[in-house]
């Protein structure tokens, strides 16, 4: 089956050259080992590279990443702690793309660990004196050979929302195969990479991210109005009756 992004033909509403993609590749497996989450990946990839987006994608692993959730555990604790380089990558995407393996129809332990770093950075604030993930978009891509997608996605979709992020529409894809031990997705005979619903979904969710991506940064990302978290802890809230907490 061709590899195709699903306009028909039909030019592209945008350009989108000017925007910055980043896929954090939680597979448990360290390079150069095949990694299969890195296949759905390639195909989410692809058609943002083809646009122009600047794509760079980082296998978390491969990584000297600490357990916490500090922006930088070497001040609590920590031997080393390769997470504060890896977050200004993040902080340079428009786009991110958690991508990772099912196990135990659950998000397996490298997926989580990003998702707690993450979750250590979204305190700080950005100039506007938002929280620090504002503006930019998120998505994830998941699989494995066991049932789970729609609750890995559930989890990953939340959190990123959560920190801050915007989720565009339908902004996860997946591929499992038969319950029970079986091919994972870029075995021989698996049927991922040829899987209709898996590339649909793969497509609409990559194009959803960038037509998001675009909206946001032609807007100057979110308006900060009723949402600075400086202004709060300044006392001038809007929204409170109390002129004493104006």
């Amino acid at each position: 089956m061709p590899d195709y992004d699903h306009t028909g033909g039909a030019k592209a509403p945008a350009t989108y050259d000017d925007l910055r993609a980043l896929f954090i590749n939680c597979t448990l497996k360290y390079s150069p080992e095949p990694s299969n989450t890195q296949g759905l990946v390639d195909r989410s990839s692809a058609i943002m590279k083809s646009r122009g987006v600047t794509v760079e994608e980082i296998r978390a692993i491969d990584h000297d990443i600490a357990t916490g959730t500090w922006p930088d555990m070497t001040e609590h604790g920590a031997a080393s702690d390769a997470w504060p380089e890896l977050y200004r990558k993040v902080m340079d995407a428009d786009i991110l793309v958690i991508a990772g393996p099912i196990w135990l129809g659950d998000n397996g332990s490298v997926t989580k660990l990003v998702i707690e770093r993450l979750y250590a950075c979204s305190h700080l604030l950005n100039d506007a004196g938002q929280y620090a993930y504002y503006g930019r978009v998120g998505g994830c891509l998941v699989t494995g050979n066991e049932d789970g997608i729609k609750h890995c996605a559930m989890n990953l979709l939340y959190s990123l929302q959560h920190l801050g992020y915007t989720i565009p529409p339908q902004a996860d894809s997946g591929w499992i195969g038969e319950a029970g031990p079986g091919p994972s997705y870029l075995d021989p005979g698996s049927g991922g990479p040829e899987n209709d619903f898996t590339n649909r979904n793969t497509a609409f969710m990559t194009w959803n991210l960038l037509h998001v991506a675009r909206i946001l940064k032609d807007a100057g990302r979110i308006p900060v109005f009723g949402n600075q978290r400086a202004q709060w802890d300044a006392g001038c809230s809007t929204d409170q009756v109390n002129p004493e907490h104006r």
